[in-house]
Order: structure tokens, then C-alpha cells, then sequence
């Protein structure tokens, strides 16, 4: 059965921030962010995430924002970045310009190859491999951050970061001071303005 067409861009951004809008944005109670901060918004993006259509527009936008950046490799800091980075693979398959996923481990396991890096072929390294880190929400960086120090220890070279949903809490200075470009998807504006 052959594929229905793509939305462009523009139509698959704004139906991808009334999805965040409607299953992963939560206002209300304080709540501890992974950055240590507290706040009275969250966004909760795995219900986003893990929606099939949800997955496809992501897939979608990261692939347009990719392009022009020659890539060979997505991924980042497990748990967030591995249904991203698994959405892209899919949709850039189904496009016909594949684009392979990993992710990075927090920590070593103790038993199995020991790698931090987890999704290259046993003949494959990070050397030279142009790569993508990816996050689903973005407040300080330090997440992303972790992903791209782990690749270039690696020996690969981080194009940019790409997040789902930037807060808008100084993560893009954190980059900047990092040497990475940082793209967003869409930002807190764009769904609070709807919520």
C-alpha cells in the first residue's frame, strides 16, 4: 500500500504542537524538572512521543531540519532521545534517504560490550560519523550536553542539537559555549499559547 502524502513542514508543526498541547503539557502543582529546577508547567513529551502520529511529525520535522547538515546518525541520552531518534530512522526509510539511530548510555553496564554508545554494527565506531543529538524537552542543556561530549570522546563529529520542545531556560547559551548549533521544533510559547 503506498504512502499517504507528506504533510509539509508547516502542517506537520502546527499538528504536532496541538498534539504536545493536548497529551503532554501539564500546568497545576509544582513539579522538580530533571534540571533541578521546580516549576508550575511540565511537559510530559512520552505520550507525544509514543503516539504513532505524534512519532511520525516528529520523525518528520527532525528530517526536514536535518537535510541540509548531511548526517549519518541521530540519537542521545537514553530515555528521551531513543523514541525520537527511532522516529526518524522510520520516517527517513519510508522517505528513501535513510538515516540511522543510536543512544547513549548514562552509565556503562556491567556485563555485554560495555559501550556507552549503544546502536552501531560490531564493526562500527562514532570516527568521523557526522551526528545529531537529539532531546525531547530542552531547559538547561545538560542532558544533550552528556550526549555530546560521550560522541566526540568517541571521535564523532556533533552537527547539532535538536530538541522536540526548548523551555527557554538558557539552554541555547549552554550550547553556544559548547560549539554546537541548537534548533527547536517548537517552544514553550507555542503550546502555553494554546494551553
Amino acid at each position: 500500500m503506498p504512502l499517504p502524502p507528506f504533510p509539509t513542514p508547516e502542517q506537520a508543526r502546527d499538528e504536532l504542537i496541538s498534539i504536545v498541547t493536548s497529551l503532554s503539557y501539564v500546568t497545576g502543582s509544582e513539579l522538580r524538572l530533571a534540571s533541578g529546577k521546580t516549576s508550575n508547567y511540565y511537559f510530559n513529551m512520552k505520550p507525544t512521543m509514543l503516539d504513532a502520529r505524534g512519532a511520525f511529525l516528529i520523525g518528520l520535522l527532525i528530517l526536514d531540519k536535518i537535510e541540509p547538515m548531511q548526517v549519518s546518525l541521530v540519537g542521545g541520552l537514553e530515555m528521551g532521545a531513543v523514541p525520537l531518534a527511532t522516529a526518524v530512522a522510520a520516517v527517513s526509510a519510508a522517505k528513501g534517504d535513510p538515516v540511522s539511530a543510536f543512544f547513549v548510555r548514562k552509565q556503562v553496564k556491567d556485563h555485554g560490550t560495555q559501550s556507552l554508545i549503544e546502536g552501531l554494527a560490531k564493526e562500527e565506531t562514532m570516527q568521523q560519523r557526522r551526528v545529531v543529538i537529539l532531546e525531547d524537552v530542552t531547559t538547561t542543556g545538560g542532558s544533550a550536553i552528556k550526549a555530546v561530549e560521550t560522541v566526540r570522546a568517541e571521535g564523532g563529529e556533533v552537527v547539532a542539537v535538536i530538541t522536540v520542545l526548548d523551555r527557554q531556560e538558557g539552554a541555547d547559551a549552554a550550547f553556544k559555549k559548547a560549539g554546537v548549533a541548537f534548533h527547536s521544533l517548537m517552544t514553550k510559547d507555542d503550546v502555553s499559547g494554546r494551553g
